[in-house]
């Protein structure tokens, strides 16, 4: 698990970067940063939505502080078969078969034989994009 996370600085996150929130990988959507007042730091709100789960979630914390940062992996798989809403992948690599249920936005667009953009974070998989159709 401690291979999953990286530890960054807040100063350089960015909006658009991956944070961890509670324990969950994020895509940081927006920042606001607070002038340092008479007795303490500067404060940032970094506000993110869950990766997997699509939730809002707000980290607050000084600017001079660190965060947890996920490693984030993609890699190409080619669609085997599909089954309702879950597609059986083969990992283009390592040629590894395995199951994930497909999003509702590329819902109906995916099918057999496409090759498909397969996002890791921390233990969990989910379909990102396609890549090419057949």
């Amino acid at each position: 698990m401690s291979d999953d996370i990286l530890h960054k600085s807040m100063k350089e996150i960015k909006v658009g970067s991956f944070v961890i929130v509670d324990g969950i990988p994020c895509k940081v959507v927006d920042i606001e940063t607070s002038s340092p007042g008479k007795h303490g730091s500067a404060k940032m709100r970094v506000t993110a939505i869950g990766i997997f789960d699509g939730q809002k979630k707000t980290l607050l914390k000084p600017s001079s502080g660190d965060v947890d940062v996920p490693l984030i992996n993609k890699r190409k798989a080619q669609v085997v078969s599909i089954n309702g809403n879950m597609a059986q992948l083969m990992d283009s690599e390592s040629f590894e078969i395995y199951d994930l249920q497909i999003p509702d936005e590329l819902s109906g667009k995916v099918g057999a034989g496409a090759e498909i953009e397969v996002m890791e974070a921390m233990g969990r998989k989910m379909i990102s994009r396609i890549l090419s159709n057949q």
